[in-house]
């Protein structure tokens, strides 16, 4: 018996917005002192350092749960299942739904039972709650939905990762260009197959670390508003990510007994290229390995840093030929990874 992925979709929204679009811009220090680089600069520096030439936002007449409600209705579709079957429905978010042009998060009730409503799913025993783990949310969704298989109390289960970080961004923080909207689900089930879930392992770091990403005030203190946004101290994520999450992968490949030269792909959260390469690096350096061509499928320089999206969304996409050279076939080896606010880290060792 084998748990497996035996459906995926996700939602890529409409309203694509390049870094040329940020031109005009006043960015700020976090002490309020204005950037005195022109913003060319500004924004060439970042296209280096994150990978990101543009970025997906939804539509204004749409919330994190209407997405979160397209992506879920895909998977179910490429499933083949029916959704009143589905056990658990559990959806990773961190900022609820909020509309456009206001600053109030909207949590109740949970998007879980949202999406369960809009996809009118009748059976009441279909349990919807939502997951909050900062970018790794989605991961530790399916670890949690693993768990419940393995123990007998569910044999089908929806997960979701879903986010409208447009939604909660400054557009006087240069870190603004960074984040975006987007949604990707996956149906779990146990089945006859082989493979599946093989191994998994997380990690949070709250110790010192519980504060890199939080909720901050605008960085130009010429306004008066009390909304908050997303804030990160990025080299300090930067130098925690690369020290643990390699370590992590590792632990996680370990518990598999798989070979690190049975991985064909590595599904790393989407949040920053060069990050993400170093992390990679590492890992092989570990088992004193030079990092393969093409392991890493990448997102990012379209899709941007969607949260807890992006890994359901890539591996949709990859999953469906929609990726160029990159793709996964039944047998394969793959690694799911992620690091995010908590700081939280897991991994997830699959066979397609």
């Amino acid at each position: 018996m084998a748990i497996k992925i035996v459906g995926t979709g996700c939602y890529i929204p409409n309203v694509v917005t390049a870094n040329q679009e940020f031109k005009e811009h006043r960015f700020f220090n976090e002490d309020g002192t204005e950037f005195k680089q022109d913003n060319e600069v500004i924004i060439e520096k970042f296209k280096s350092i994150t990978g990101i030439a543009e970025r997906r936002y939804i539509e204004n007449n749409l919330v994190n749960s209407d997405i979160a409600t397209i992506a879920a209705k895909r998977a179910i579709e490429d499933a083949s299942c029916d959704q009143e079957t589905l056990d658990y429905l559990i959806l990773a978010h961190n900022y609820g739904d909020i509309k456009h042009d206001t600053n109030q998060s909207d949590t109740v009730p949970s998007l879980a039972a949202r999406v369960k409503h809009k996809l009118q799913i009748k059976n009441p025993f279909c349990v919807g709650y939502d997951m909050l783990f900062g970018c790794p949310g989605w991961l530790e969704s399916l670890i949690q939905a693993t768990m419940y298989i393995k123990a007998e109390e569910a044999k089908r289960c929806l997960v979701v990762g879903s986010e409208t970080l447009s939604r909660v961004v400054d557009p006087h923080d240069r870190d603004s260009m960074i984040y975006s909207d987007g949604a990707g689900a996956v149906v779990l089930e146990q089945n006859d197959d082989e493979g599946g879930v093989l191994a998994h392992h997380s990690a949070t770091f709250a110790y010192q670390e519980a504060n890199y990403i939080y909720f901050g005030e605008s960085y130009n203190h010429e306004l008066s508003d009390a909304r908050r946004y997303i804030k990160m101290y990025g080299r300090k994520i930067y130098e925690f990510a690369i020290t643990h999450v390699p370590t992590a992968m590792k632990t996680c490949l370990d518990k598999s007994g798989k070979s690190i030269d049975e991985i064909k792909k590595i599904f790393i959260h989407q949040a920053n290229e060069k990050m993400d390469e170093a992390i990679v690096k590492r890992f092989y350096k570990l088992y004193n390995l030079p990092m393969p061509e093409n392991i890493m499928p990448m997102s990012i320089g379209k899709l941007g840093n969607s949260s807890v999206a992006t890994i359901p969304t890539l591996y949709d996409l990859v999953s469906k030929g929609k990726m160029g050279e990159h793709t996964v076939n039944k047998g394969d080896i793959v690694m799911f990874a992620s690091v995010g606010a908590g700081m939280n880290i897991n991994a997830m060792i699959y066979q397609v």
